[in-house]
């Protein structure tokens, strides 16, 4: 049986769309899902600090009933 997600966990979606990369970033306790497009060239660890930190915003916007 799979443990339950923690309240910080996110998981991290890559599709290649050509040229680009569209990264979904999904926290796993609310539900919560956001995404951003990168160039293909982008290293992996920097569309995913992007997608993070887009997520982040968009559960501090969410928290304080700005949505």
């Amino acid at each position: 049986m799979a443990e339950p997600a923690g309240p910080d966990e996110v998981y991290f979606e890559f599709t290649a769309l050509g040229g680009s990369v569209k990264v979904a970033a999904i926290h796993a306790a609310t539900g919560v899902e956001v995404s951003v497009i990168g160039p293909a060239s982008a290293a992996q660890a920097d569309l995913e600090r992007l997608a993070l930190q887009k997520l982040k915003l968009r559960l501090k916007a969410a928290a304080e009933g700005r949505l």
